[in-house]
């Protein structure tokens, strides 16, 4: 088996592929290409997860792997990771504060749970974007000219 059907600008840029110009009229059209043309953080997201939010986002559209498709993943992730700082935070008070009665014991338990929920949604979600080292070593793409406004890239030609 041959492995997963990589991009045909993938291909050419790689020079292991020589295409007739049918062949790669064909190739082309049936690729399946996402917009990025307007990116932007969901409403949903505070004003601080939706800097961060733009702040990932311009790093994903540097490397081209950023889509309009994308935004609710970013999001989810920002999001987890958010919650994942806040349980750890509540662990930590926990443990300084001490642990005394069982209750205390039982608090600190649900709190790592949680804690641990979260982490896991944080890290799936970040291995999704490309957000980690094994994640990004895994991504190939082909080196394109970058716009060089961030709010042309981020939002598109209209917003400024």
């Amino acid at each position: 088996m041959a492995g997963p059907r990589q991009p045909t600008n993938l291909l050419m840029l790689k020079g292991k592929k020589h295409f007739t110009k049918a062949e790669l009229e064909e190739r082309l059209k049936k690729e399946v290409a996402a917009p990025a043309n307007n990116i932007a953080p969901p409403t949903y997201l505070t004003k601080t997860q939706k800097q961060k939010f733009i702040d990932i986002a311009c790093d994903l559209l540097d490397i081209g792997i950023m889509a309009n498709l994308d935004c609710d993943a970013l999001a989810r992730y920002i999001q987890s990771e958010d919650k994942y700082l806040e349980y750890n935070k509540l662990v930590n008070k926990t443990l300084r504060a001490g642990i005394g009665d069982t209750q205390a014991v039982i608090m600190l338990e649900k709190l790592e749970g949680l804690r641990d929920k979260a982490l896991k949604q944080c890290r799936s979600s970040a291995a999704d974007l490309g957000l980690t080292i094994s994640s990004r070593c895994k991504i190939v793409v082909p080196k394109g000219k970058a716009p060089e406004d961030k709010n042309a890239r981020m939002f598109g030609d209209g917003v400024g």
